[in-house]
């Protein structure tokens, strides 16, 4: 596998992956099959340009900004604070999407709330809010071991998003991406993860319940079915099975992506979270030039990624 830039990969990767989402999300898939996504485009349902991102990206980067220091829950919080109030890393200069689940934690933030107690716990609080903007905890977590990778995934997952379900799709989320920078093929991690996700979750007695949940990840070939079985709806298990099945159905970063995004409703968020692993796995460079160019502060993001390299290597020595 030759040396790519992970950190542009997962930037440029999520970004571009939901920009082509946002013009489209909330349409039905049946809609969009009259006249599927096939380019970037602009306008839709937000009525803004080509290339603008959504919360996803941008509480992707609010995180990756804090990675760029030491790690702070704390500071991850308070990065999403100035998203929300002060429109820190938006693409125009405001906020125009945010999940419930997600603003109501950043108030709590707000209030004085513990990070880790920010997010919702209840079983009706598991949108895909954490799922969408957790990648870049990568770049932290890559170089240790299993127990501390789940327990700093759970603590920032918890910022907005603190039920178990949440945090396993997080956590399943990013050992996938995990074994794609250490050039694993993406069959062989698949059938890795089966077991090595179920026996660490065993082993930690979570709720079978839960585990049970991911059972199509888990214990089936979720590659082997049809677009009808997969939904694209903002539940976060939705969100990680269609962006699995999308990588698993597809050979590069634009079928995959494309795909995320032709089947409707969160749009956006399936895009972004196909977009991140897509963009590991193939690399920045594979990503379609024209798309890029088209990113909403293509050259804020490019330094954001110079910028997290640059501290990950100093903490590598």
């Amino acid at each position: 596998m030759k040396e790519r830039n992970l950190y542009k990969d997962i930037l440029f990767g999520i970004a571009v992956g939901d920009a082509l989402g946002v013009p489209v999300e909330f349409k039905s898939r049946a809609l969009i099959a009259q006249k599927p996504v096939t380019d970037m485009i602009g306008f839709g349902t937000y009525n803004l340009p080509a290339g603008t991102f959504s919360d996803d990206s941008s509480l992707s980067f609010c995180l990756a900004e804090a990675l760029t220091h030491e790690f702070s829950l704390a500071e991850i919080g308070n990065n999403f604070v100035k998203w929300l109030n002060h429109n820190f890393w938006t693409p125009t200069g405001h906020v125009f999407d945010v999940g419930i689940a997600t603003s109501q934690a950043i108030r709590r933030l707000q209030n004085g709330y513990s990070p880790e107690l920010a997010g919702g716990m209840e079983i009706s609080d598991n949108g895909n809010g954490s799922l969408m903007r957790i990648l870049p905890l990568l770049v932290y977590t890559k170089d240790k071991d299993l127990a501390d990778r789940y327990q700093i995934t759970k603590q920032v997952s918890s910022i907005t998003h603190g039920h178990i379900r949440s945090v396993i799709a997080c956590f399943y989320y990013l050992e996938f991406a995990r074994q794609i920078i250490n050039g694993k093929d993406k069959f062989e991690i698949y059938k890795n993860l089966q077991t090595e996700i179920t026996d660490f979750l065993k082993s930690l007695l979570v709720n079978p319940d839960e585990i049970k949940l991911f059972d199509r990840l888990l214990n089936r070939n979720i590659y082997e079915l049809k677009a009808y079985d997969i939904r694209s709806s903002g539940y976060v298990l939705h969100t990680l099975e269609a962006s699995i099945w999308c990588l698993l159905t597809t050979d590069n970063y634009k079928a995959a992506t494309l795909k995320a995004v032709n089947l409707g409703e969160d749009t956006d968020t399936t895009g972004a979270v196909t977009g991140g692993l897509a963009g590991l796995l193939y690399g920045f460079g594979a990503i379609p030039k024209s798309w890029i160019q088209k990113i909403a502060r293509k050259d804020d993001i490019e330094d954001l990624a110079n910028r997290l390299r640059d501290f990950d290597c100093r903490q590598q020595g």
